[in-house]
């Protein structure tokens, strides 16, 4: 349920994004979705699976399930939206997701790192930083960086996967391959910091 909840909010925050013309004003109301995410401690895979090494089977069966919830959460909130009739907005999401998977698989694969390692900098950050207003700061511009970057986070682009007319084999592919670059980024960049925080105790 924390994972369903999660993809709800997320899928949330890019309707709104696509509502509004204004990318860096829409990158900014975007963050709504993670601030409610990890001040209410629900469930999102973007922010839960840089943890995943040491590897430990319990965990990964929250990662597995978290995934399926944030999945199922961002369809309600796709098809709930499609009875809208405001077609302008499903129309957007449907055109920035066949842009999305115009690129080579490759490019998809880097995009999708860049945001993974931004994903963790906010979790992490809100998690560790004592500083209420730092926190929140390195939130709202981890998640504005991702967006206005165009890096390719998976949860938030299965909206735009659900608002397409036609689901294409190419779109679940493309959405496997974000979720796989979304989790090397934040895996790599958990250890590095793991790494230099045991040093730095050493």
């Amino acid at each position: 349920m924390k994972a369903i909840v999660a993809g709800m909010y997320i899928g949330i925050a890019g309707l709104v994004y696509l509502s509004v013309d204004n990318h860096i004003i829409g990158a900014f109301l975007f963050s709504f979705g993670l601030l409610v995410i990890v001040n209410r401690g629900y469930y999102l895979y973007t922010g839960k699976i840089g943890y995943l090494l040491p590897y430990s089977k319990g965990y990964f069966v929250v990662i597995l399930k978290t995934l399926l919830g944030n999945m199922i959460g961002i369809a309600v909130v796709a098809y709930l939206f499609r009875l809208t009739g405001i077609s302008a907005v499903v129309t957007a999401g449907s055109d920035l997701f066949a842009l999305k998977i115009d690129h080579a698989w490759y490019e998809t694969l880097a995009l999708a790192i860049f945001c993974g390692m931004m994903m963790y900098i906010a979790v992490d950050s809100y998690k560790n930083v004592k500083q209420e207003l730092a926190k929140v700061m390195i939130l709202v511009f981890a998640v504005m960086v991702f967006i206005l970057s165009k890096f390719e986070h998976s949860i938030a682009n299965m909206l735009y996967f659900f608002l397409s007319d036609t689901l294409s084999i190419k779109g679940v592919l493309y959405i496997l391959i974000m979720i796989v670059g979304n989790a090397i980024g934040a895996i790599i960049l958990n250890l590095i910091e793991t790494k230099l925080a045991k040093n730095t105790l050493e």
